[in-house]
Formats: C-alpha cells, structure tokens, sequence
C-alpha cells in the first residue's frame, strides 16, 4: 500500500472524528429544560447524556490532536479570558456547587474548541458539520411531531412547535432552523451544493421555523440573510438576482398576506403584552434594580440557570452581567466587536458571507435570548464564524533536494581556451 494512500485514509479518518466532535458539541448545548416529551426523560439522565457529550468531545478531540497544534485567535482566547470572572463569581458558592459545575463546563467547552482550532482553516467544513447536526435534531422534532401532533403543539406554550422526542423549546427549534436555513441558501449562493439538496433542508426547516411562531428566530433570519447577501452583491451575480428576487416577494407578501403575517407575528398577544416583551422587561427592570454589591457589579453572581427571581432573564446582556458582571459584558461584547471587525476586513468570499450572517444572527437573537456567557449554541455559532474568517494554513515550502554532483573524468572535460 502506497504511502499517499496511508495518508489519504488517516486524513479522511481525522475529518469523520472533528465532525463528530462538532456534533457532540451540538448535543451538549441542546440543554436539559424544555416541554414535556412523548416518554418522559429525567432531567438527570437528559443531563447525563448532555455531559458525557462534552467529555467525549473533549477526549475525541484530544485523541485526534496529542500534539496540541492549535491556531491562536483573539475570539478563543477571550472565551478563555470569561472563564476568569466565571470562576471568581462562582468560587464563593453564591449561587450554589451548580456554579462551579457549570464553570467545569464552560472550560470544557473552550478547551475541545481550542483542540479544533488546528483545523479552523477559512474553508466550508465546519458549515457543513453544523448543518447536518442541527437538521437532524430538526428532524426528530418534526419525528415528534408526526408521532404526536397534541405532544408537539401543546396548549401549554400556545400552539407553538416544541421538542415531543428531546425537551426542545420553540425558541431553541426556531434558532436551529433559522441558522441552517440562512447557512444552506448562502452555500446555493455560492454554488457549494445543488439546489435539490437545499431543498431538502430548506423547505422543512422552513415549515418547522413557522411553527414555532418565533419571531427572534425569523428577525435574525432575514436580517442575516440581507447582511449576508449584501456582502455578495458586488461579487456575485446569483446573490444580486436572489436579493432582487427576495426584495419583489417580500414587498407582494405584505401586501397580499398582511392581516395573516401580523396575527402569526402577534401570537394572539394583546398590544401591552407584546410592548412589554411577553413580561420579559418587567425581569429586566427587577433585574437592574436589585442592589449589588461592588464585587457583584465587577464579577457578577456566579454562573446559574440564566433566571432572576424564578423567572427566565431571556436577554444575553443582562444575563451576562447578572452573572459575570461587567467584566463578563465587556468580554462578550470584544467578542462580537472583533469577529465583526476581522469580517468587514475579509475581501468579498462566501465564507465571509457566512460569517456575516452568524454575527450578526447572534447579536439580534442576544436582545430577547440568553447564552452569550456560557456554553451554547450561540457560542458555537460564534465558533464557527471564527473558524470562517481563519486564514488558510501556510503550506509549508517545498524543498528540492540537491542533486549530487556528476563526477567527469579529466580526459572528458573540455580544454580552456587561453
């Protein structure tokens, strides 16, 4: 067996065990809270199974990478500079043993994408591993759904899509459907996949992503998608044909399906209900009004369930201060400044695009959805923008090896010319 055929299959090897790293790290983020499934899980077993992703991530990915050749970025390494306010807070158990747990994972989860890094090259990889790990868990939804319509759209979250099979949240399925469908136009785009395949993501991801009568999810979507485009106009003449495309059905939508777009976007609310966020501002106002100490106001509480008085924050920002401080925010924000920053840089590309797109998804969903400062999708979405914007690995020079000298006997040499 020839030595390029050896490498060949020990490359091919390493990819299959990074993509299933990437969906560990998937599965680990899904989280244990959510709607009341088919068979009922316990939490701790839902937990179990979350956790031992993330070990097995973290030790697959060290098998792979026992050299710890990594790739030093600014986003990784400030993701590693918030586990320092992450731990301070938590150390005085303020929050309970459960902080200093959730620290133990936040490192976790840092560490297993610094082991990836060695393979953060600026190419379409890891888009591809995120797309086929969130359709898949998109596809269990609609299993739980087909199984069993009444568990899947229960009255308890008001007709919305939920998890009948794994305890999903119609927020957390309206973000991975809206993730993988702006992720999979944008490879249509960029002629990375056929338009039949697309399909195939797209039209149900589509449908799941109205069920869930998220409006973050559908914002961020076409928010993204119109940054991620535009950033393609001058470059590409399928993007300048889809955004006119886009820009014709949006304008005949509103006008011939306004009355139903703003029933689906109101959810049945009342107008003081949606002013207020569904409640979400009255734990805000709580949450700034509490009184804190330096300390509290510097580090923050320590990391917890993202909850305030019982009830969810739904607001990353203020999560992050109630929990990291602010020190935590100005972190969080570098992160997002920085990735911005280095893609604006970044001449016209399709991963550039792509990059566009998950920034600018996580810093619209960031305002009504929490996780910026602890292990989560949004996190992974960040993760792999960075390893879009990565610049592409230097080869390393070819050397030509020096050819020995031919000895030529005297007689043969050819005589000087005085």
């Amino acid at each position: 067996m020839s030595t390029d055929h050896l490498s060949t299959d020990h490359a091919s090897r390493t990819s299959k065990i990074v993509g299933t790293v990437w969906g560990l790290l998937v599965l680990n983020t899904l989280g244990s809270a959510g709607a009341k499934t088919i068979v009922p899980l316990p939490r701790s077993l839902i937990q179990m199974v979350t956790m031992g992703a993330l070990v097995a991530a973290f030790a697959l990915a060290l098998a792979v990478n026992l050299r710890l050749r990594i790739r030093a970025g600014a986003c990784l390494f400030l993701l590693t500079l918030l586990l320092v306010p992450s731990v301070i807070s938590s150390a005085d158990l303020e929050s309970g043993f459960g902080a200093l747990f959730r620290c133990a994972r936040l490192a976790l989860f840092v560490g297993t994408l610094w082991l990836l890094s060695r393979w953060w090259d600026g190419s379409l990889t890891f888009v591809r591993h995120h797309i086929r790990m969130y359709f898949a868990v998109l596809g269990s939804v609609a299993a739980g759904l087909v199984v069993s319509p009444g568990a899947a759209l229960p009255e308890l979250y008001g007709g919305r899509l939920v998890g009948a099979l794994w305890p999903l949240t119609p927020p957390q399925i309206g973000q991975y459907a809206a993730v993988i469908i702006g992720l999979t136009v944008l490879l249509v785009l960029g002629r990375r996949t056929d338009k039949a395949s697309a399909a195939v993501v797209i039209v149900p991801s589509l449908v799941l992503l109205a069920l869930t009568h998220t409006r973050t999810a559908t914002l961020g979507l076409l928010i993204g998608l119109a940054l991620a485009i535009g950033s393609l106009i001058l470059t590409s003449a399928a993007a300048r044909r889809f955004f006119a495309w886009a820009v014709l059905c949006a304008a005949v939508a509103a006008v011939a399906f306004a009355s139903a777009l703003q029933a689906w976007f109101l959810r049945g609310q009342s107008k003081e209900n949606f002013s207020n966020l569904t409640g979400r501002a009255k734990v805000w106002d709580a949450l700034l009004a509490a009184p804190r100490s330096t300390s509290e106001k510097v580090f923050g509480v320590g990391l917890g369930d993202k909850s305030f008085g019982g009830l969810p924050i739904d607001n990353s920002w203020l999560a992050v201060y109630h929990e990291q401080g602010l020190i935590g925010v100005t972190l969080v924000s570098a992160i997002i400044i920085v990735l911005g920053g280095v893609a604006l840089l970044r001449p016209p590309s399709l991963q550039r695009a792509c990059a566009i797109f998950l920034i600018s998804y996580c810093a619209i969903a960031s305002y009504t959805e929490a996780g910026l400062g602890d292990a989560s999708p949004y996190l992974l979405h960040l993760a792999l923008a960075a390893s879009l914007l990565a610049a592409p690995a230097a080869a390393a020079p070819v050397s030509t090896p020096e050819l020995p000298r031919r000895h030529i006997p005297r007689w043969a040499r050819r005589s000087e010319v005085p």
